[in-house]
C-alpha cells in the first residue's frame, strides 16, 4: 500500500536497519584495539577513526540521493562500462564470498565460541561452526524482501541490548583511566592512524551498496515517491550515526579503561573477550558469544543478499538462489584459513579499492553544485588509481613484496605528499577532478545523458 511518509515506528526500524547492515565483526573489534592502543592520546584517535568508519559510511548512504543511478554498477558505469563491471564484481567479492563474509563467521568464532572449547578442538569446531553459521545465513537470505524484519526489527535490538549490558558493566566499574602511553604509531601521528584504523571496518567500501538495500526496503512500505524516499533515508540516517558513533566511542573507551587491569591485546577481539571475562567470568563468554554472533549474522544477511542480487542483475541468467548458494559456501570454506590470514590477505585490495569506492562517493555529493556529469567520474578516478595501486602494493603481505616493489614505493612515498600514511590519492584527486571540470568548460557536451 502506497503511503505519503514513514511513521515514526518505521523510520525507527530503517533506522536499525541500515546500522544492522553496517555494524559487524571490524565495528566491535576494531574500535576496542584502537582505545588500547592510543591510550592518553584516545580522544583524537577516536576522532580519525569516526572520520571514515562513521563519516564517509554517511557520505556514502547519502550520496545516492543527488544521482539518478539505482546500483553501484550503474555509479561506476560513469567512468566506462568494462570499469563498472570490474568495480562492482571486485566490490562484491571483497564485502561477500572472499573477505568481510568469511572474516564475520571466524571472528564469530574466535572471540565468541573459542573460549567456550578444549584446546585442540578448535579446527573441527570451526568447520562445523562456519557450516551452521552460513547455512542459517542462507535460509534468512532467501527472502530479500523479509530482511527488514530480520534485521531491523529483531537481530538489531537484540545485539544493542547485549552489547549494552557489557558496556553498563564496564562504566559501572572501571578497570582504570586512560592515562597510558599510546603506542608509537598513535604517539606520531594520532589523527591519521584513528583515520586509517577506520578503513578496516571497510564500511565506506558497501556505503551505497547498503544504501540501495535500505531504499528496498523503503519501498517495501510503501514510498514511491524518489524525493520522499530521499527523505526518509536522510532521516533513518540520523539514528544510524547517532548509534554508530555512540557505540564506537563507547567501546574505544572500554577498551582504553581495561588497560588499568589488562595488557594491551594483539588484536580487539582478544580484548573484547578479556574484559567480558573480567566482569562476568565464564558467563562472560557466553554473552560475548552471543553479541558477536548476533553482530555478524544480521550484517553476513545484508552483504550476502546484496551479492545475491547485485550478481544477478549483472548475469541475469544465473539465478539469485544460486548467487546465494555461492556466497554462503565459498565463505564456509575460506573462514577455515584463520582470522589472521583473511586479514592479512584482504589489506591490499581493501587499500586498492578504498580510493576507488571514496571518490565515486565524493563526486556524486558534489552533483547539486556542477550537475551531473561523467568526466567528473572519468578523470578523477583515472587520477586516482595509480595512488591506489600504489597503496595496495605498499601493503602486500612479506611473501609478496620483494625489493622492486620496495623501490617503487619508496619513489611513490618520496614523489607523493601523504602517501607514506596512505593518503596519497587525496591530491591526486583533487587535481583530477579540476582537469574534469576545465575540460568540462571546454566541451560542454561531456556531460551524463539524463
Amino acid at each position: 500500500m502506497k503511503t505519503n511518509h514513514l511513521s515514526l515506528k518505521n523510520t525507527i526500524y530503517i533506522g536499525l536497519l541500515l546500522f544492522g547492515v553496517f555494524f559487524g565483526a571490524g565495528n566491535v573489534i576494531f574500535p576496542i584495539s584502537l582505545g588500547q592502543q592510543s591510550g592518553n592520546l584516545l580522544p583524537l584517535s577516536t576522532a580519525g577513526f569516526l572520520v571514515t568508519s562513521v563519516g564517509f559510511s554517511l557520505l556514502g548512504v547519502l550520496s545516492v540521493n543527488f544521482i539518478k543511478e539505482n546500483s553501484v554498477f550503474e555509479i561506476a558505469n560513469k567512468v566506462s562500462k568494462p570499469y563498472a563491471y570490474v568495480f562492482t564484481i571486485l566490490i562484491f567479492l571483497i564485502l561477500g564470498p572472499l573477505f568481510i563474509t568469511p572474516r564475520l563467521a571466524t571472528t564469530s568464532f574466535d572471540v565468541g565460541i573459542q573460549p567456550l572449547i578444549s584446546a585442540g578442538s578448535e579446527k573441527w569446531v570451526l568447520a562445523i561452526f562456519s557450516i551452521l553459521f552460513f547455512t542459517l545465513t542462507f535460509v534468512l537470505t532467501l527472502k530479500p524482501a523479509k530482511l527488514m524484519t530480520y534485521v531491523g526489527k529483531y537481530l538489531t535490538p537484540l545485539f544493542l541490548i547485549l552489547m549494552g549490558i557489557l558496556i553498563l558493566f564496564a562504566f559501572m566499574n572501571p578497570m582504570g583511566d586512560l592515562n597510558h602511553t599510546a603506542q608509537p604509531a598513535y604517539q606520531s601521528h594520532t589523527f591519521f592512524t584513528g583515520f586509517l584504523q577506520g578503513y578496516n571496518t571497510m564500511d565506506a567500501l558497501g556505503a551505497q551498496l547498503m544504501a540501495f538495500i535500505v531504499i528496498d526496503a523503503i519501498k517495501e512500505l510503501g514510498i514511491t515517491d524518489s524525493k520522499q524516499i530521499a527523505k526518509e533515508l536522510t532521516k533513518s540516517s540520523v539514528i544510524f550515526i547517532i548509534l554508530m558513533s555512540v557505540i564506537y566511542i563507547l567501546l574505544a573507551l572500554m577498551g582504553g579503561l581495561s588497560l588499568g587491569q589488562l595488557a594491551p591485546a594483539s588484536n580487539g577481539g582478544i580484548a573484547l573477550a578479556q574484559i567480558a571475562t573480567h566482569y562476568f567470568g565464564k558467563l562472560g563468554n557466553v554473552l560475548l558469544a552471543a553479541i558477536i554472533i548476533v553482530a555478524c549474522l544480521k550484517t553476513a544477511i545484508g552483504l550476502i543478499t546484496a551479492f545475491g542480487e547485485t550478481m544477478n542483475n549483472l548475469f541475469p541468467k544465473v539465478s539469485y538462489r544460486t548467487f546465494v548458494i555461492i556466497a554462503c559456501i565459498a565463505p564456509a570454506l575460506f573462514a577455515n584459513i584463520g582470522l589472521t590470514n583473511i586479514i592479512s590477505y584482504s589489506v591490499p585490495v581493501l587499500m586498492f579499492m578504498f580510493p576507488l569506492a571514496l571518490v565515486l562517493i565524493i563526486v556524486a555529493l558534489l552533483t547539486p553544485l556542477v550537475g551531473d556529469h561523467n568526466i567528473l567520474y572519468q578523470t578523477t578516478t583515472l587520477f586516482v588509481l595509480i595512488p591506489a595501486i600504489m597503496d595496495g602494493l605498499n601493503n602486500l603481505p612479506q611473501f609478496l613484496a620483494n625489493e622492486t616493489i620496495t623501490r617503487i614505493i619508496e619513489s611513490y612515498h618520496a614523489l607523493i605528499p601523504f602517501s607514506s600514511i596512505g593518503l596519497g590519492w587525496v591530491i591526486p584527486a583533487v587535481v583530477g577532478y579540476i582537469i574534469g571540470m576545465i575540460l568540462l568548460k571546454l566541451n560542454p557536451t561531456k556531460k551524463s545523458k539524463a
